[in-house]
Order: C-alpha cells, then sequence, then structure tokens
C-alpha cells in the first residue's frame, strides 16, 4: 500500500540512475500507520493528535500494550510496526482480518466538523463511512522516503569521487522528495517533509539564480546527448513481442511490499533482491501494443516502469546489505533490546553509521560517512 498516486513513479529516480548519479540511502522508507485500508490516502496525523484511538478485532485500544505512555502517539514506524504485528497475529478487522479501525466518533461531530473536516472527507469518498458515526480502516501505508538523490544544501547533485564524498555536479540540482540531503537520516520526523520543499527548494533557486548570473553561457552539448534517450523510445517501438508494461509494474509493487515492508528478515530481503533483478530482464522486454505517435500514454507507463525498476532494485539491493535496525529500516534477526551494550534496538554505530550509494550500472553498493558536524551549532552526539 502507498500514499502516492499512480502518476509518482520515480521518475527523478530513475533519470539520476540511469545518468550515473548513484542513489542515497534508499533502503529508508517511512511507512505512515494510517492510510485508508484499499485506497492508500493519508489520513493525517492530526486525527490521532485530536485523540483517535486504533482499536483491533477485539475492540482493544491496542497500543496501551505496545507504548503504555505515548499509546496511539508513539512514532509513526513504530505504530505501523504494532499494527502489522496486530494483523499477523490474527487481530485485524474485517472479513479477511487485514485492517485496523481508527476510531474518531467519540471526539463529537462538531469538532470532527471543526478540526478534521478533509478526514470527514476522504472517509465518505474513499471509505464509505462516516468518521462522526463509526470507525474508518486503515492499514500501514508506505509514504515517505528519506534517501534520494544525493544533494549539498544547495540542492547540488554530489557524487563520490576519490578526492571528495561529496563532489558537486555543476548544474545538476535536485529538490523535494527525490533529493537526500539528508537532514532526515534513517527516519523523518513528521511534518519535516516541508524542509524539502520550502528550506532547499528555495536554496536551489537562489542558488541557480546565482549560478546564472555567473554563467551566461550554457556549455556546448555532446553530440550524442539525445541519442540514449532516442534509443529507449526506438527499443520499444521495435519490439513486436514483451509484457505488457502494467502487468511488470504491478510485480514489482507487490514483490517490494512483500519483501521490503515495514518488518523486514535478512531472507525475504534476499529473496527480495532476487526476484527484483528477474524482474528487471522483464522491464526489459516490454513491449508497446499500440505503436501510435500521439497521446501514447502506453508508452508513457512503459518508460515510468523503467523508473520503478531503479527505484525497486535500489531500494532491496541497499536494504538486504544493511544488516542491523536502523530508523525506518527494522530487521527482526538483528533487533535487540534498548540496553544492550553493543547494538542498543539492534542500531549498530561501530559498523552501520554510514550512507549507503547504490549504482545502477554494476547494481553495486559503495559508502560515505555521516557528517556528524553541524555547520552552525554544537553537535549533538547520536543516541538511541
Amino acid at each position: 500500500a502507498s500514499t502516492n498516486a499512480f502518476i509518482n513513479t520515480g521518475d527523478g529516480l530513475g533519470m539520476a540512475a540511469r545518468a550515473g548519479i548513484p542513489l542515497e540511502d534508499m533502503e529508508f522508507w517511512q511507512f505512515h500507520p494510517t492510510g485508508v485500508a484499499g485506497a492508500g490516502v493519508l489520513l493525517t496525523e492530526g486525527c490521532r493528535g485530536e485523540g483517535a484511538i486504533l482499536l483491533n478485532s477485539n475492540g482493544e485500544r491496542f497500543m496501551e500494550r505496545y507504548a503504555p505512555t505515548l499509546k496511539d502517539l508513539a512514532p509513526r514506524d513504530f505504530i505501523s510496526r504494532c499494527m502489522d504485528q496486530e494483523i499477523k497475529e490474527g487481530r485485524g478487522c474485517g472479513p479477511n482480518k487485514d485492517y485496523i479501525l481508527l476510531k474518531l466518533d467519540h471526539l463529537g461531530a462538531e469538532t470532527i466538523h471543526k478540526r478534521l473536516p478533509s478526514v470527514y472527507e476522504i472517509g465518505v469518498n474513499f471509505a464509505n463511512v462516516d468518521i462522526t458515526k463509526e470507525p474508518i480502516p486503515v492499514v500501514p501505508t508506505i509514504h515517505y522516503q528519506m534517501g534520494g538523490i544525493p544533494t549539498n544544501i544547495h540542492g547540488q547533485v554530489v557524487v563520490q569521487t576519490p578526492e571528495s564524498h561529496n563532489a558537486i555536479v555543476s548544474g545538476l540540482y535536485a529538490v523535494g522528495e527525490c533529493s537526500c540531503v539528508s537532514v532526515h537520516g534513517a527516519n523523518r520526523l513528521g511534518t519535516n517533509s516541508l524542509l524539502d520543499l520550502l528550506v532547499f527548494g528555495r536554496a536551489a533557486g537562489n542558488h541557480i539564480v546565482e549560478f546564472n548570473n555567473k554563467n551566461k553561457e550554457h556549455k556546448p552539448l555532446p553530440a550524442d546527448a539525445a541519442d540514449r534517450t532516442l534509443a529507449r523510445l526506438a527499443r520499444l517501438d521495435a519490439a513486436s513481442t514483451g509484457e505488457y508494461a502494467q502487468d511488470v509494474a504491478n510485480d514489482i509493487r507487490s514483490c517490494m511490499q512483500l519483501h521490503a515492508g515495514v518488518f523486514r528478515t535478512q531472507a525475504s530481503m534476499d529473496q527480495g533482491v532476487d526476484k527484483i533483478a528477474a524482474l528487471r530482464e522483464r522491464v526489459n522486454a516490454i513491449a508497446l501494443k499500440d505503436k501510435s505517435m500521439v497521446f501514447n500514454t502506453a508508452r508513457i507507463e512503459a518508460l515510468e516502469v523503467e523508473n520503478l525498476i531503479e527505484s525497486a532494485q535500489s531500494t532491496m539491493v541497499s536494504a538486504a546489505a544493511r544488516r542491523e535496525c536502523r530508523g525506518a529500516h527494522t530487521v527482526s534477526d538483528y533487533e535487540r533490546p534498548v540496553d544492550d551494550p553493543s547494538t542498543p534496538m539492534g542500531r549498530n554505530d561501530a559498523q552501520w553509521m554510514k550512507h549507503t550509494l547504490w549504482h545502477s550500472s554494476t547494481n553495486s553498493l559503495t559508502y560515505k560517512p555521516v557528517n556528524l558536524k553541524p555547520m552552525s551549532v554544537e553537535s549533538v552526539p547520536p543516541k538511541v
């Protein structure tokens, strides 16, 4: 399940990966606990902030067992794992016992219409539920990507070289969720996604203006600048046999849901690596039944699947390689108690306090150190 629309297919990541830019920290994806079951539409964290509670099939407010103090206001990834655990242990709701109920009716209709009007509308439009009278089905839903295209604080794309871990790719910028500055580390806090757009978006815009004022002339394009793009289109047009793009895309989604979900195991991730590698071969064999040249959505979908596979393979390979628990990457094999002397909560700073870099051309990983020195304040040591 995902809060992303079908048009969100990792296009920026795909373009960067094919151009030889490594993708950073792709194993870290945040699951939001309250996506509408069957629809993926997000119900804001404000619901639980106003007092909404999560119930299992027994009508139990189960978060009191997992987080006696914070209860339904515990961190997103923690609540998502608790919900998944309830479902896996047979306490899910509905005929298939595959979702949890979010109860808001005790807040009162007046409060809901005043404080959560959009949530009321989502309930009616996407779940056929009046939340002022009955609970709404929800499931943990993949929501936000902490990783992406490596950038600096000006939005400039950076890559590893023998001389530097953050060498600037002059003239190339990335902002928004496709970028990885990385201010979110392994697990973003609520509302902090605004940094990617408002803070670094503005910083990138200012830097582009300054750069453009100093560099009035464009570099000449290489003679073969369009060749790779034209070759992708030519391959699709020349293919006489092959699979339908959306069949392959759906199998990519199913594979990622199964092997890179909110709960991960080493064995499952290793299986996912093999399955995604096989799916890449299928992506390379996609064909078009409709080869018309005007408003051909089938051609667009086929090109988008080539972006999906870059996002999927970078995630799966990066996740399987990181043998610890950190932030949103929770692997049951490596979970430890909070007072473990060497790896509290499964986090192994001695070996894994580093950024992952996935290289598409070789399907391989390199790493770079985490910057622990802020620019304008004293450093705060990492703490579990």
